[in-house]
């Protein structure tokens, strides 16, 4: 598991642990709301980190087809091969495609609701990123 994702989740558990320890310092007739209360958030940061994967898979699933089309009037003809890097590092938007005509090179795609762009190139090397056959200037 990823550092940043075992903060977020320590940060969650901070949370419900603040709530249930002010839950219980209320007096007995608001206890048993504010008990509820903590439960709703629990159940919400749970549905969260449970949801989340699946929603950027989905979202990912969308922008690879964006950019496929997009690779399709640009490049007619070509064929090509999208991945993306899974780690929290990593913008899980940012889609990297290899040509087949250009396997050394890497060209990595920011995909948004309005624009696909170029923004990062892998380059083989002793060649300079604009010797790339399908260099778009990085997103200039």
């Amino acid at each position: 598991m990823h550092p940043i994702t075992i903060i977020e989740i320590l940060f969650a558990i901070g949370i419900v642990a603040v709530l249930l320890v002010l839950a219980f310092l209320l007096p007995r007739n608001i206890r048993k709301i504010s008990l509820t209360v903590v439960l709703c958030v629990a159940l919400v940061e749970s549905a969260f980190f449970a949801i989340r994967p699946f929603w950027i898979d989905y979202h990912v699933g969308i922008k690879i087809e964006q950019l496929n089309e997009h690779l399709e009037k640009k490049y007619p003809g070509e064929d090509w091969e999208i991945s993306r890097r899974t780690s929290r590092n990593y913008n899980p938007y940012h889609l990297e495609v290899r040509f087949d005509n250009e396997k050394a090179w890497v060209y990595t795609y920011s995909v948004n609701k309005n624009e696909i762009k170029q923004v990062g190139i892998g380059v083989p090397d002793y060649q300079l990123d604009d010797e790339g056959m399908h260099y778009e200037g990085l997103g200039d």
